[in-house]
Parts: C-alpha cells; structure tokens; sequence
C-alpha cells in the first residue's frame, strides 16, 4: 500500500512538472535552421498557415523581388515569394500539429507536414508518404503573435 501511494504522488508530481501544449502556442513568427528566411505562423478557424515574412536575400541581383520560379504550376512563377504562404492546413492534435503541407519555393516540391513545439524551439518534420521517410528542421522562434488572427 505504501509503494502504491508513492508511485500515485510521483507519477502525479511528474505529470505537472510537464509542460502543456496548446494549439496556438504555434502562432508568432519563426526563423529557419538555415537562416534564410523568417515564417508567422497564423491562425484562420481551426487550420495553422504560415507566410514568409522576412528573406535574407529578398531581391535576384538586378533588384527585382525573387519570385516563386520553381512552382510546378508556372501560373505561380511570378508570385513574390515574400508573403507566400509555405505552411497550409496544419491542424493541432493532442501536443502537435499535423495532417498540413510545407512548401519548399527552393525546389517546387510540397511536403507532408508534422510539427511539435518544446520551449521556443520547434521540429518541422516535412515528409513522403510516412513520416520516417523525410527531414526534420529546428526552427527558433522570434516573436510570438498576442492573438489569433
């Protein structure tokens, strides 16, 4: 009985020690692993979007803003890339978002999508198929958004 009642406060003092994750501890702006670009996260109903806000090279040479080139639909080729959304759909589920897309204007290619948050640090796993078969970044965030948009 005494070992019950040890193990019941130790599983409960572990269980609150944990933080809680909440579906728009997502929102606010973020800043890639690979420094190249900085992405808000914003809310529309129940659905998670993400725009590029910020771009460490936002212009080609001659000074003209860099476009979405590598879309595989060429009616996007002339769409800025700064303010293209790359993360669409993604739904909170328990402790991370899921079931959305993350769009890479690099190679054209669009990723399944799953995210989780730990501190102000997040994983963006974009992914083929199943999730063991893609890459995960660390994202760091910047600025958290006050509220939902």
């Amino acid at each position: 009985m005494k070992m019950f009642f040890i193990l019941c406060i130790a599983s409960i003092t572990s269980f609150y020690g944990q933080e809680i994750t909440k579906p728009d501890d997502i929102l606010g702006t973020w800043s890639s692993n690979l420094e190249k670009g900085h992405v808000e996260i914003f809310r529309q109903g129940d659905h998670y979007f993400g725009k590029i806000v910020w771009l460490k090279k936002p212009t080609y040479e001659d000074g003209t803003a860099k476009l979405d080139k590598k879309n595989p639909d060429k009616s996007s080729h002339l769409q800025p890339l700064m303010g293209l959304c790359v993360l669409k759909n993604l739904v909170f589920v328990k402790d991370h978002w899921e079931t959305g897309t993350i769009y890479d204007p690099e190679s054209g290619k669009t990723y399944s999508c799953r995210i989780s948050i730990k501190d102000n640090t997040m994983e963006l796993r974009g992914y083929i198929g199943i999730s063991m078969i893609g890459r995960t970044q660390s994202w760091t965030r910047l600025t958290p958004l006050a509220s939902a948009n």
